[in-house]
């Protein structure tokens, strides 16, 4: 439900019960915008985001009918480990979704994170050149603020589409990550937070401080489906 009351700088909010619920908008946000792009320009470019939310998504995804072949899809972060590795965002994706549906597999843009962190950067940086703007792009918030891996206390480029990211304080240390001047090249965002775990951040956001994830959401058009845990400091 859209929900007034709330406030999040740069954003507008809708509040769940559970983070079943905001799954299950995010999929028909995600169909709807897909269907809107698609009559506009043929074409939906969608950049997707890691964790155990978006992923819940994408599993209502691999269950609905959807024009696949006007699909093209990208992420928005990768960790630097091998290619099959669990850990990998463009594997959950993949295996949830991508794999079930008839969605082109050139169509199809995983980061090359086990090239390393700068090769896989500087590869993917011109390839996001050529997908730009991008129609949709989901987000989530880490429990320090973070969103793809922009964390909090760092300098944030704006020179730059795709930078390599080091010393990640959560594991694996080595990253690679699309920049807030990428992910704002978008005619949505959407930021998608659950759980009692990120209230902490929801709030630090709430006050106005500099977070990456709310840094990113003042740069775009921005829709943040929260649930009731998440949003526990606004209610």
């Amino acid at each position: 439900m859209a929900s007034d009351d709330l406030v999040l700088p740069g954003a507008e909010l809708m509040l769940f019960d559970d983070k079943a619920a905001v799954a299950r908008s995010a999929a028909q946000h995600i169909l709807a915008a897909a269907g809107s792009a698609i009559e506009r320009h043929n074409q939906f470019r969608l950049c997707l985001a890691g964790g155990t939310t978006p992923t819940a998504a994408y599993e209502l995804l691999a269950e609905a009918d959807a024009d696949w072949a006007h699909w093209w899809i990208y992420h928005g972060d990768e960790r630097c480990l091998p290619v099959e590795d669990q850990e990998r965002n463009s594997l959950a994706a993949d295996q949830a979704w991508l794999s079930q549906v008839p969605l082109p597999r050139e169509q199809v843009f995983a980061i090359p994170a086990e090239r390393g962190p700068v090769a896989a950067a500087d590869r993917y940086e011109a390839i996001v050149e050529t997908a730009l703007p991008f129609d949709l792009v989901l987000l989530g918030i880490g429990e320090d603020g973070h969103t793809a891996s922009l964390f909090p206390g760092r300098t944030l480029p704006d020179d730059r589409l795709v930078v390599p990211v080091y010393d990640s304080p959560k594991p694996p240390p080595e990253r690679v990550s699309l920049t807030i001047p990428a992910l704002s090249q978008s005619d949505r965002v959407l930021i998608l937070v659950t759980g009692e775990g990120k209230a902490d951040a929801v709030r630090r956001w709430s006050e106005g401080e500099p977070l990456p994830v709310a840094r990113a959401a003042a740069s775009a058009k921005t829709l943040v489906l929260i649930d009731r845990a998440a949003a526990a400091a606004l209610i």
